[in-house]
């Protein structure tokens, strides 16, 4: 059976889609943006900061979906230019810590010009 979970520790849906589906044991998190969701405004335009946005967005959905990055099994990464590439891994190699298996690919432009977007795949 299908489960939407939403949060408001993560930021709304900013099209028609849910923040993630669960399925069974399996988790779907849609792709987080670098959106406060305390202000509803996208954080400074430095990979780094917009990254560790992602990740903070990312975890509240985790928790509430009832998972934990430690059971990640999939990302797929955005990165607007492939110049950010170092500065992004440095920090998603802080929260992905049990190395699930990841796509990242450079992309012409992302919702809201932000310079990454991560979506997830996880086990509760």
């Amino acid at each position: 059976m299908l489960k939407i979970i939403s949060t408001d520790k993560a930021p709304k849906a900013i099209g028609p889609y849910s923040q993630a589906i669960s399925f069974g044991e399996m988790v779907f998190i849609s792709g987080q943006i670098p959106v406060d969701p305390a202000t509803n405004a996208i954080v400074e335009a430095k990979i780094a900061i917009q990254a560790e946005q992602c990740m903070k967005n990312i975890e509240a959905v985790l928790i509430a979906a009832g998972s934990s990055y430690k059971q990640v099994v999939k990302t797929t990464c955005f990165i607007t230019d492939m110049a950010d590439f170092a500065a992004f891994n440095a920090v998603y190699e802080e929260y992905f810590i049990s190395k699930p298996a990841r796509s990242c690919v450079a992309v012409k432009a992302l919702p809201k010009n932000v310079l990454c977007e991560i979506e997830v795949i996880a086990v509760k």
